[in-house]
């Protein structure tokens, strides 16, 4: 039986391509971004009382990688890539049902004229333009468990975590986009670096990145096994 389900909002973020997003929610809590509910969906009435929260639940879909057939088995990148678990045993976003589940910190609600209601979040894991397909409010007292067993992501991964320096170009840049009123791309361009996004197939020493953040193109690459931020460029509209 196949259902379907109305999108409420989109997700608008600094996160520009898939490339950079974080593994998982609140681990780069620099990255700020907001929910724009759509009709009729985006009335105040629908988020009283959510403000008393301090972090929420969103459901969202997956919609860069919807596939037509999905595999049993999938690689996670905590396991380093080579070796497959069972799709339910893991967050991949090729699933059955393309269908993901975060826990965001809600920093606030902004109504603004024409209907416009943002629901403003941070330490998000998802893509700029990802549809969100509910919101639910985090519950402490049920929703944390102190003694929950963590499988195969038990610990926090900072073994993948990378040094990062910034050149004299780059730190130029920044402090030019900072004069123009661009604060807090250079954190969280450390942040996103820092937290190695590559891919456990695309490690090599010298290989040039981009990760596009916040309408900018950060480059950078790995010198003696320390990630340099070489450039800052504005993407093009």
């Amino acid at each position: 039986m196949d259902y379907t389900f109305p999108v409420i909002g989109i997700m608008h973020c600094c996160y520009m391509t898939k490339f950079g997003v974080p593994r998982q929610p609140r681990l780069i809590r620099e990255a700020a971004g907001y929910i724009e509910l759509q009709e009729p969906y985006n009335q105040p009435n629908c988020v009283r009382g959510l403000e008393d929260f301090s972090h929420i639940w969103v459901l969202f879909v997956f919609h860069q990688n919807i596939r037509e057939k999905w595999k049993a088995t999938v690689r996670p990148p905590r396991l380093g890539g080579d070796k497959r678990i069972g799709v339910f045993a893991s967050r991949s976003s090729f699933r059955p049902s393309p269908i993901g589940m975060s826990v965001m910190e809600l920093a606030g609600i902004e109504q603004k004229d024409h209907g416009v209601l943002r629901i403003h979040v941070k330490g998000m894991d998802v893509v700029d333009g990802t549809p969100i397909i509910d919101i639910k409010p985090y519950i402490p007292y049920s929703d944390s468990i102190a003694d929950a067993k963590g499988g195969y992501a038990d610990t926090v991964p900072d073994e993948c975590s990378l040094d990062v320096s910034v050149s004299l170009q780059a730190e130029k840049s920044f402090k030019e986009l900072e004069k123009r009123g661009v604060l807090g791309l250079k954190d969280l361009s450390l942040r996103v670096i820092g937290a190695d996004p590559r891919p456990a197939y695309q490690r090599e020493e010298g290989r040039v990145y981009e990760v596009l953040l916040s309408g900018y193109e950060i480059i950078w690459k790995i010198v003696n096994s320390v990630a340099v931020i070489t450039d800052v460029r504005r993407v093009p509209k």
